[in-house]
């Protein structure tokens, strides 16, 4: 592990891996069945709904792969033109830290990071796989919420910040899952970057009609990430190569479809939704951290809003790159330049996360601090935990 920092350290992404009875200990009884475990050639698979998944390669996570095994790809490339599985090499038998509350706690302590918020893993792949059903999909999200009540509590020790999912699908539902969290003691939601599936299908969360989640959101004072998921957007990459299949968390794209996923479309259009259907205006008090979707793309996002607003001035309040900079705080990748990031937004909209113990994260998370070199202290202390810490209303 790296230097102690010397001031508190605020880790925005860190991650739980569940345990088989997550999304299913409190399924209610008329979807048992909706999500199960199922042999596939001497291994284990989820099936969802009938369908065995690939998304998560071993989703009992009795084996995971080493934290930050893909840390040198990701800073330098690949040139040697290894495959997926060779850049990964072995995986370690899952600890205990990565499953359960108590001892993550002991080892955050090794780490020298006072705070982090733990985001579940094979969450991820519940709303995509019951788009069509809204009614299912925000029960499986609510069993899955229960089980980090109990397992990973909302707010654990005062360290701890785990984040239940809401699934926009139908305001009602949402609405409802945001009163039980909030009564269990959550202090951040987790959303996906993606259009919200209702009964008249898909439309964006930033419609006027969800402005009674909205509202209640803002009142709350509750912090939402937005954070890297399976936003569905699979399906226009497949279109252009002739495939039909699902995201892979952790498998080797084809050429393509790796191209164009570093655009990071998901993102950039769930931000443009928030901001051009006006949710950020309604309710100006919103905070967004967005977690794990890099931050290569903001700069072009930016300037086509202010290029929307330049054509048509009436439709916004103000400039959008002034109101991203209000609403909005990024979580760079570790193998961009932080310092471009805090230029173009200030560095009191910059936050540090690792993506601990994830396979493309850092291995030793406070290493960031390297990659701050050359700003002044107290930016540094802003990024790696101070930000943060203000928006989770975290005495420093």
């Amino acid at each position: 592990m790296s230097q102690k920092l010397g001031f508190p350290v605020f880790d925005g992404d860190n991650h739980l891996y569940e345990t088989a009875e997550a999304l299913t200990r409190h399924l209610p009884e008329q979807y048992k069945g909706a999500i199960d475990y199922v042999q596939v050639h001497g291994r284990t698979k989820i099936m969802v709904r009938g369908h065995v998944s690939d998304y998560i390669p071993n989703p009992t996570f009795d084996r995971v792969g080493r934290p930050g095994a893909q840390e040198e790809y990701f800073k330098i490339g690949n040139p040697e033109g290894k495959s997926s599985r060779e850049i990964i090499g072995r995986g370690i038998d899952c600890p205990d830290a990565f499953r359960f509350a108590e001892p993550r706690i002991q080892l955050l302590d090794e780490q020298d990071i006072d705070y982090t918020f733990i985001i579940p893993t094979l969450a991820s792949l519940v709303e995509e796989r019951m788009k069509d059903d809204p009614d299912l999909c925000a029960a499986a999200i609510h069993a899955l919420n229960r089980w980090m009540a109990e397992e990973w509590p909302f707010t654990f020790e005062g360290r701890l910040f785990s984040t239940p999912v809401i699934t926009p699908g139908e305001v009602d539902h949402a609405i409802a899952e945001l009163e039980w969290v909030l009564e269990q003691g959550a202090r951040v939601i987790l959303m996906r970057p993606a259009p919200a599936w209702g009964y008249r299908g898909p439309r964006s969360f930033g419609l006027p009609e969800y402005d009674p989640f909205w509202a209640r959101v803002q009142e709350s004072g509750i912090l939402t990430i937005i954070h890297a998921s399976d936003s569905g957007y699979g399906r226009y990459t497949n279109e252009w190569v002739g495939e039909r299949t699902e995201m892979q968390a952790f498998a080797e794209a084809n050429a393509f479809s790796h191209a164009v996923g570093l655009n990071k479309r998901d993102i950039q259009d769930a931000v443009t939704a928030l901001i051009c259907h006006g949710t950020v205006d309604r309710f100006p008090n919103l905070k967004f951290a967005l977690i794990e979707n890099g931050a290569g793309w903001v700069p072009g996002m930016l300037n086509n809003l202010d290029h929307a607003y330049r054509d048509m001035p009436h439709k916004f309040t103000e400039k959008p790159s002034d109101t991203f900079k209000n609403s909005f705080w990024m979580h760079p990748f570790h193998e961009e330049d932080p310092r471009d990031l805090v230029e173009l937004l200030g560095a009191d909209h910059v936050i540090f996360g690792s993506d601990f113990p994830h396979v493309e994260g850092l291995a030793d998370p406070l290493s960031y601090v390297n990659e701050l070199a050359g700003l002044p202290q107290d930016d540094i202390e802003k990024i790696m935990g101070g930000n943060l810490m203000k928006l989770m209303g975290i005495a420093a």
